[in-house]
């Protein structure tokens, strides 16, 4: 058995079990992958992949196995590879981000900035997403840390922290009737169309959940992944808008006012997170603690040593987060 053929099951089954495109991916031969794929099958003595003909059809149940343990054997290469580069040069590497827009939008520009002021020779990459697609990216190594609100039950593979807690306001053109309101209620708001945040992004739960609880039916008109998209159709008059509060700028949205609602919704919470096992070179911990400065590398070591979601609970339930 050899390493190379465990990373060839593994990207032949993350490239739709077509084998051009994954030799393409590797730089290497469609015949050669076949080949080194049929040796480690005899060797094993069954099939990773059910075939018809020349074709992959589907990986067999006991592949879905081997290949999940293949993924595992070279996430722990990668580590070791990263922990000699951490030994010869800790200020250069790359790092690779998954999130939704409203946290690269909004919450990361300072924290990117202030990080490659500190790392300039470390190359920054950012993926967005839905909390589908960053759950998944982070839990097949193709980014190192998932910045997410919604869908954290996605990220079960994953050691979540938590970084801050987060509300909404209610955005309307100046001189709407709602911005004379001394306190907004759910029943004021569920009378106007609505447009917000397509349902899994960017704490929409939440919002959903007040509306259910109260026994109301908002009028979701448009829903956008982009607070910059919900705030241009606020413009043109299609609803009122609910977004995340870091969304709203005095300065570049002057001709909208933004109306808190947090005394309507309960707060949301940001979390950061990677692969439990991951080797953290010393840049990705300062990253963290840049985006959430309680994160210290003795804390964000404890959480990875915890057995269970409910140990990583413990050691932040005496930590008041901020809010952003």
């Amino acid at each position: 058995m050899k390493l190379q053929q465990l990373r060839y099951i593994w990207e032949v089954a993350h490239h739709g079990l077509n084998v051009s495109a994954t030799a393409q991916s590797l730089y290497t031969s469609q015949p050669g992958i076949s080949k080194q794929v049929r040796l480690l099958e005899d060797e094993l003595g069954l099939e990773i992949f059910a075939r018809s003909g020349k074709h992959l059809t589907h990986i067999t149940p006991v592949g879905h196995t081997i290949i999940e343990q293949a993924g595992q054997i070279l996430r722990k290469v990668e580590s070791i590879k990263q922990a000699a580069h951490e030994f010869r040069d800790e200020k250069t590497g790359s790092l690779s981000i998954a999130t939704t827009h409203t946290q690269a939008r909004y919450a990361l520009p300072n924290v990117i900035s202030s990080f490659i002021g500190r790392y300039p020779e470390v190359s920054l990459h950012m993926h967005q997403g839905s909390p589908l697609q960053i759950a998944e990216l982070a839990a097949n190594g193709e980014v190192d840390f998932a910045i997410a609100t919604e869908g954290l039950e996605l990220f079960g593979d994953l050691v979540m922290l938590p970084c801050y807690n987060w509300n909404r306001s209610i955005i309307v053109p100046k001189g709407h009737v709602l911005a004379d309101k001394p306190m907004l209620t759910l029943k004021d708001i569920a009378e106007y169309p609505i447009v917000t945040y397509v349902f899994g992004f960017t704490g929409r739960s939440k919002l959903d959940e007040a509306f259910q609880n109260e026994g109301l039916q908002p009028k979701v008109v448009f829903t956008a992944t982009d607070a910059d998209v919900i705030k241009t159709y606020v413009r043109l008059g299609l609803g009122i808008g609910i977004i995340a509060d870091m969304a709203y700028d005095v300065a570049q949205d002057p001709d909208l006012v933004a109306l808190s609602a947090s005394h309507l919704f309960s707060p949301s919470t940001t979390m950061i997170g990677c692969r439990r096992g991951t080797f953290l070179r010393g840049f990705m911990y300062d990253f963290m603690e840049l985006f959430a400065p309680h994160l210290t590398r003795e804390l964000i070591d404890q959480a990875f040593e915890a057995q269970t979601r409910q140990d990583v609970d413990l050691l932040f339930e005496d930590i008041v987060l901020p809010v952003l």
